[in-house]
């Protein structure tokens, strides 16, 4: 079986026609002196490249080498004591790198922080797991779904796509519906390969209907015997609806009860 390759780059289509229409961005704010934020900002020190509030939190960004030492000092000196999100954001055609979050949470001042950081594809991120044990998960997703290596850590497998999956789905070139691999997966697990003939590819678009298909799909008000041939056209079978508390719809031009019966 040939592995899909992304034919074109999804990042650079344009999603929207007006050429003058600029996508409003998040305001950005000045970190307040005298305020917890600052005092963060001042714990934190030379390690955060660029710093400011946004929604009402702190957001850092540093270098992805300095990852383990800045969220332990945010833990250990500023009191953000849970890591409630950790994820990725795959950037990799538009600046050929990954962006790479840890939302944490301070309960005591009811304080939230962002630490953002990039690397680029094939660098390895280091392991936050000794400091928060919410990351154990985070991280085996990060890997599955994007395919961004994690060092140390104590069990970094596939946790949500099977072990001997081909792709990683959170990536923006893989396709929404599955690539080829994903069409005959389980198939060849459920069935073996020699079935490919008799059932044929997975269909992974939900949204999809063939008006053909007399199988799977409900012809409501066109039903036919299962497997038959409609290529010529279907006959309607009129459709009778019972007799309800207050309208009589087995009328052909409906009634109106009076009362309950």
């Amino acid at each position: 079986m040939r592995k899909y390759t992304p034919k074109d780059n999804v990042q650079k289509h344009s999603y929207y026609t007006d050429r003058f229409w600029v996508a409003p961005r998040v305001p950005r704010e000045a970190v307040a002196e005298g305020s917890h934020f600052a005092s963060v900002v001042e714990a934190i020190g030379t390690q955060a490249k660029e710093c400011y509030i946004e929604v009402g939190q702190l957001v850092l960004q540093i270098e992805s080498t300095e990852n383990f030492a800045v969220l332990q000092t945010l833990k250990e000196q500023c009191g953000y004591t849970q890591c409630s999100e950790q994820s990725a954001v795959d950037y990799l055609a538009q600046d050929g790198e990954f962006e790479l979050f840890y939302q944490l949470l301070n309960i005591t001042e009811a304080k939230r922080v962002r630490v953002v950081c990039r690397i680029k594809e094939g660098e390895a991120i280091e392991s936050v797991v000794p400091l928060f044990k919410s990351a154990n998960f985070a991280e085996r997703e990060i890997f599955d779904m994007f395919g961004i290596k994690v060092n140390n850590h104590p069990f970094l497998k596939r946790i949500i796509m099977p072990d001997d999956w081909e792709g990683h789905p959170l990536l923006k070139t893989y396709p929404m519906i599955g690539d080829e691999f994903a069409s005959w997966y389980e198939v060849d697990k459920i069935f073996g390969k020699e079935y490919r003939d008799v059932i044929g590819p997975e269909n992974r678009d939900q949204s999809r209907i063939d008006r053909y298909d007399t199988k799977r799909f409900s012809r409501v008000g066109y039903e036919v015997p299962f497997g038959a041939d409609i290529s010529e056209g279907e006959k309607e079978n009129p459709i009778a609806y019972s007799e309800t508390v207050l309208v009589d719809y087995t009328q052909e031009s409906g009634k109106q009860l009076d009362e309950r019966r």
